[in-house]
């Protein structure tokens, strides 16, 4: 009866866990507009850590790296939101015109064709958008009712608390890490270690033992940490570049081409390049569209496509993988499923952050000794 017990346990123990894991999805989408701006403010937390070692290795007041990085945020996004709004607007303005021709370039398509359908001969955008539901792509983003600047001013509130009290929530996880994972009978702190020293040499010995069991599992933990900003630290750094290389590269041909709004489609080509798979594909088709709708040319736009098709190939098999190299060790259908899970969760940030969060939980998961734990290890990795 016992080994059916164990297995019973073990199977309820499995389900238990699950169904946890659930409910921890649940909540963070439900609470998107709170969790959002905390894990964006988390990230900046890590991005800035080389600069804030730096400055406090110098003994500099502690509100200075507060200061610094605050102010070096609002400037890149400042100037990067003016950007696009500047170029956005002016699309905004131009957009009824384009519309007119992609109207007339779909009607007259469709009747060379020989299509019937009185849907593409009278084609009117405007009639097809009206019938999107644009709650599910609107929502999730931060949310309905928080604008951009809200959100951002709720980023750097989050910062500014994370930046003066990271250190307590580091030593308060390895209190709880050394408490869970260490036997009654193995902890010792600094204070007996010294005391025991100055003993007999056999107390000293067995004080010592135990001193080193507690240092190795702190260096576990502290290694673990350090693995988390040393990989956000690179992806984010080295995405941040590719990004812009292929943002650049598509403006620039754009230009060499006479495409209109060469700054809109290098904004929005940087921004989706942060999502995996779907974003290139995305800002391939929407330069494409129109080309063709300024042009009137489906060979014109054919001709964009592929060469924009080539530039991400380039970049995403051959230029990211040399950055990258395996040490995000994901498999890449789980890249997929994580972008699928984390863009159902919290929308479009959700699957910018997908890449870095999934490898975060595959860091954590690898440091855990358990056969479960072991096993979804192999599955997230390459």
């Amino acid at each position: 009866m016992l080994p059916e017990k164990s297995r019973f346990s073990a199977s309820s123990a499995f389900f238990v866990n699950v169904i946890g894991i659930v409910v921890i999805f649940i909540v963070l989408k439900s609470l998107a507009e709170i969790f959002i701006p905390f894990v964006i403010a988390y990230f900046l937390f890590f991005v800035f850590s080389p600069l804030n070692n730096y400055l406090e290795r110098l003994k500099v007041p502690s509100w200075l790296p507060v200061f610094l990085d605050i102010m070096i945020i609002i400037v890149v996004i400042g100037s990067f939101s003016s950007v696009i709004l500047n170029s956005f607007s002016r699309l905004g303005e131009a957009l009824p015109g384009y519309e007119a021709k992609l109207n007339q370039i779909v009607s007259t398509t469709a009747g060379s064709m020989g299509v019937k359908d009185k849907q593409f001969l009278n084609f009117k955008l405007m009639n097809l958008l009206q019938k999107i539901d644009y709650g599910p792509l609107a929502g999730n983003v931060f949310s309905s009712t928080f604008s951009f600047l809200g959100s951002f001013l709720f980023v750097l509130f989050f910062f500014i608390f994370i930046m003066s009290g990271h250190k307590n929530i580091y030593s308060a996880i390895k209190r709880r890490y050394l408490k869970v994972h260490m036997p009654e009978e193995l902890r010792t702190s600094d204070q007996e270690a010294e005391a025991a020293s100055r003993g007999s040499s056999q107390a000293s010995a067995q004080i010592s033992e135990k001193y080193r069991a507690r240092k190795e599992r702190e260096l576990n933990l502290q290694s673990t940490f350090q693995e988390i900003t040393d990989q956000i630290q690179k992806y984010v750094i080295a995405k941040f570049i590719i990004s812009l290389i292929v943002g650049i590269a598509t403006g620039v041909i754009l230009l060499i081409f006479g495409v209109d709004f060469v700054v809109v489609w290098a904004v929005i080509t940087f921004l989706f390049n942060f999502i995996p798979n779907i974003g290139s594909l995305i800002a391939t088709v929407l330069p494409a569209i129109m080309t063709l709708v300024q042009f009137g040319s489906i060979g014109y736009a054919l001709i964009i496509a592929a060469i924009l098709v080539v530039l991400h190939n380039i970049m995403g098999n051959v230029l990211e993988p040399r950055i990258f190299g395996h040490s995000l060790g994901l498999n890449p259908l789980v890249i997929l499923l994580s972008l699928l899970l984390w863009g159902y969760i919290w929308g479009i940030v959700g699957a910018i952050l997908s890449v870095p969060l999934t490898a975060i939980i595959k860091i954590i998961i690898s440091r855990v000794d358990s056969p479960n734990a072991n096993f979804f290890n192999d599955i997230m990795g390459v």
